[in-house]
């Protein structure tokens, strides 16, 4: 039987091997493995626990906003801080931190990293063949927006990408890995001016999204909700030159087989909704933990676990949370184990059953994708929600979920931030109202839950005579990417794999967007580092 082997998987952070049998051109078994051993649990054990959220952003340079986040936030709960101990000043400061660099994270993600594969010459030369001028026109407009370092798209993306960057310096100190974050608060003290510097970048960034992305304001697309208010849209642009329509419409209309055909009878289209989906035939859920404070609570974005094939929604409950290692290079234990008892300890054994450094985490003993559709559809959003009803959760869905979130925590950053200008304003300007000083414990045991741009994020420590005793962390890739459980079942993206038209062996580029789709960033789960000579290894890949 015919073998796919993409190693390493390019265009993500980290280093992934993902593995395909294929038999009459689809894709019929696959195995996804990390390549490098992550230590910075044990480097933590012994440490006083402030280090924590410190060492935790240097999983990776892509997602160290999350990690501090899900590090303080366990240090909170460590501490014995519930969510309304954390000064409002400062849950709004954390709040625009995370915004801001998921609103980044995902304009890296789809211009940069997953639609460069949308000018794969497989593409050009699909869309040529089945539809003639019209398929060429598409395919150069797809080109010339999207192709890395030259087109449109590509390098107004990365410019507001750096627009971003400076939201976070203000309010972190520095960005990569900023310095604010800490048990009970921020360290941050932002002025009038500081919040007008970020609004005003805030407006540079909306213009790229009115006027690149959406072509129509960020209210409006907020009042898309359904498939009929989809078509409502698409035909505002219909009669305008490709040149002119905005980025969505092209991913919209030309992206689904079900939209191109069906709506448009079009006789050719991308048909990324035919792969990336689950078959039914293991189990798979929608996970998330919920993400930014609003009011008193966690979770202007909600927590829970829905069903993959019914899409019914129960609580999130973390006791439900395990991790299994019977497929990773790992040893201690067998079945899964609650991170609060995890343990990381590494036993390479290439050639038997284990394949991967990624362990294998689990909900109630069932894979969950986590991200950014999981978070839609968690949240009930009425677009997401119709999308995923009409068209399954695939590469197509996943994509458009990523974008219209994007979309959502944008307009949400206003209201943050003049909320902070109102405080501010009315004098809770004084230490207390942006940190509540706590003293370090000799015992306690906190977790620390949120959601990075690429999904479900978890960081659990336990804290004896004030040193860290254990520390686990249970990051978005590992849930993504995950090798087969105790169980037996597949993670989310090889399940997701399966099936997946592979005309063409040497360039496998379906292959390649259904495993991007989930956004992978494998530094967070996997590092190694030389235990003789304490030298970190890192393999950069262009």
């Amino acid at each position: 039987m015919p073998k796919v082997v993409i190693d390493p998987l390019t265009r993500i952070e980290g280093h992934l091997r993902f593995e395909a049998d294929v038999a009459g051109g689809k894709v019929t078994d696959t195995h996804s493995s990390g390549q490098l051993f992550r230590g910075f649990e044990r480097i933590l054990q012994g440490r006083h626990p402030y280090d924590a959220h410190m060492f935790t952003q240097r999983f990776c340079g892509v997602c160290p906003v999350a990690h501090a986040t899900a590090s303080i936030r366990a240090l909170d709960t460590a501490y014995g801080l519930s969510t309304v101990d954390i000064p409002e000043n400062a849950r709004l400061i954390r709040n625009l931190i995370v915004a801001a660099n998921t609103i980044m994270s995902h304009a890296t993600h789809f211009y940069a990293l997953w639609a460069p594969d949308l000018v794969n010459p497989l593409y050009k030369t699909v869309l040529e063949e089945k539809a003639g001028e019209t398929g060429a026109a598409i395919y150069k407009e797809l080109a010339a927006r999207l192709t890395p370092l030259a087109g449109t798209s590509w390098i107004r993306a990365v410019q507001t990408r750096k627009i971003l960057h400076k939201v976070i310096a203000i309010l972190g100190g520095k960005m990569p890995r900023h310095m604010t974050f800490v048990p009970g608060g921020v360290t941050v003290t932002p002025t009038i001016g500081d919040i007008a510097k970020i609004y005003s970048f805030w407006l540079q960034g909306k213009d790229f999204v009115e006027q690149q992305v959406l072509g129509i304001s960020v209210e409006d697309w907020l009042k898309t909700e359904t498939i009929g208010d989809v078509a409502n849209y698409l035909a505002m642009f219909d009669d305008k030159p490709l040149s002119e329509v905005p980025d969505i419409y092209l991913l919209i209309k030309f992206g689904a087989k079900g939209i191109a055909e069906n709506m448009y009878d079009l006789p050719v289209s991308l048909a990324l909704d035919t792969y990336g989906g689950y078959r039914g035939d293991e189990p798979i859920g929608f996970l998330s933990y919920g993400v930014y404070y609003e009011g008193d609570d966690w979770g202007w974005l909600k927590s829970g676990f829905t069903d993959g094939v019914t899409l019914a929604k129960e609580a999130f409950d973390p006791n439900k949370v395990t991790e299994h290692i019977q497929h990773s290079w790992f040893e201690g234990y067998s079945g899964g184990r609650h991170p609060y008892e995890g343990m990381t300890n590494p036993k390479y054994a290439p050639g038997t059953e284990k394949y991967s450094w990624l362990k294998a985490p689990r909900y109630d003993n069932k894979p969950a994708e986590v991200g950014p559709l999981a978070r839609m559809i968690n949240d009930q959003d009425p677009l997401v929600m119709a999308l995923a009803t009409a068209f399954g959760a695939n590469v197509y869905t996943r994509t458009l979920a990523r974008l219209h979130e994007t979309v959502r925590v944008f307009a949400k950053m206003t209201e943050w931030a003049f909320a902070l200008i109102d405080n501010i304003n009315a004098g809770y300007t004084k230490p207390s109202d942006f940190c509540n000083t706590t003293p370090v414990p000799k015992t306690g045991d906190g977790y620390g839950l949120t959601e990075a741009p690429r999904g479900a994020l978890g960081h659990w420590i336990k804290i004896r005579d004030g040193k860290i005793a254990n520390y686990q962390a249970v990051v978005s890739t590992t849930w993504n990417c995950s090798p087969r459980c105790a169980n037996g079942y597949r993670g989310p993206a090889e399940q997701a794999a399966l099936d997946t038209p592979t005309p063409v062996a040497s360039n496998p580029v379906q292959l390649g967007s259904v495993v991007r789709s989930f956004d992978p960033c494998t530094a967070c789960a996997v590092h190694t580092i030389d235990k003789k000579t304490n030298k970190k290894y890192e393999l950069r890949l262009l």
